[in-house]
């Protein structure tokens, strides 16, 4: 990883530090369980459970984001990701995995940005040697499993980033919206978007997501090869459900020869999600980034409904 300026580090630092000391948190951490609801040892009750993991039958598993209000993911949610994931890697059973929300309004608003930066340069590195961050998104992309993203409600940074790295994405038509919101924000995109975005929808359309920064509801996303299609919101979770059923009665193995054969054909190098990440760490701590995420945390970044549900149009309006 880049060596990071002190100074820089250190002004960000103090005001990462000072808005988070004055912001809630939630104190909640993972649990897993299985389809009858039976808790893992030592795990929390579903009830305030971050991330629920279900397993509906041995082959067929479901990941929830139920971190109200807005579903952000920072240092402690990415650790609890990375924790699921080993269950999957490790379930010779599992063909299957779908990624949806317990909140109407966010599948996931966006990286924590009230956290010290620190908590974030300074997490292990995980099994491909990189930061748990592209570390979780190349593992997620190359599981044996299939992944499948169910996207309603906002779906912005890490959460656009997360649905790129799993193999299929569909969004509800009213209620999905699906953006790379950080160009706005000053800095790049941390979690591979540069690597997946021009192999989804082409170079122009990949430059319009990321350095446009603005937000697209479902049914542009489905135009654009962003998602795989948007359905009516009524018909998304059904549709979502039959498709994982009916994948999880296929024989595992021909699966896994499949997709082994499909991810040569289309992934990116593990290298260019790692590149992604140490330019996102550079990029957040040049002034003008810093500039533009006080002005976005001032006007309630992470705590205000108003501001979350009008990022990509706050993004725009910062003065120089």
């Amino acid at each position: 990883m880049k060596v990071l300026s002190p100074s820089r580090a250190a002004i960000l630092l103090a005001i990462s530090a000072a808005l988070y000391c004055s912001t809630q948190t939630f104190a909640q951490t993972t649990k897993a369980v299985d389809g009858t609801g039976t808790q893992s040892q030592g795990a929390e009750s579903a009830a305030t459970a971050k991330i629920r993991l279900t397993r509906k039958n041995a082959a067929y598993w479901e990941v929830t984001f139920n971190n109200p209000p807005f579903n952000i993911v920072g240092p402690a949610e990415v650790r609890d990701l990375v924790k699921i994931l080993d269950e999957i890697e490790a379930d010779r059973k599992v063909k299957v995995v779908v990624f949806d929300s317990a909140l109407p309004d966010y599948f996931m608003a966006h990286y924590d940005l009230l956290k010290p930066l620190t908590d974030s340069t300074e997490m292990t590195p995980g099994p491909t040697g990189m930061h748990p961050v592209p570390d979780f998104m190349v593992r997620l992309s190359r599981l044996k499993a299939v992944t499948i993203v169910s996207i309603r409600g906002r779906a912005s940074g890490i959460g656009s980033e997360l649905a790129l790295a799993a193999d299929m994405r569909f969004a509800s038509r009213e209620k999905a919206l699906i953006s790379q919101f950080e160009v706005g924000a000053g800095f790049a995109p941390g979690g591979g978007p540069m690597a997946r975005l021009p192999r989804l929808v082409g170079r122009g359309r990949a430059l319009e997501i990321l350095i446009g920064a603005d937000e697209f509801n479902g049914e542009l996303a489905e135009r654009y090869g962003y998602v795989n299609r948007a359905l009516p919101d009524a018909e998304l979770d059904g549709f979502v459900d039959a498709l994982a059923t009916r994948i999880a009665s296929f024989d595992r193995q021909t699966i896994v020869d499949t997709k082994n054969l499909v991810d040569l054909a289309s992934l990116p190098s593990d290298a260019e999600s790692q590149t992604g990440w140490d330019t996102f760490l550079t990029s957040v701590q040049r002034p003008g980034a810093q500039a533009r995420v006080k002005a976005l945390i001032e006007k309630g970044l992470g705590q205000s409904g108003e501001i979350e549900s009008h990022l990509n149009q706050s993004t725009a309006e910062f003065k120089e």
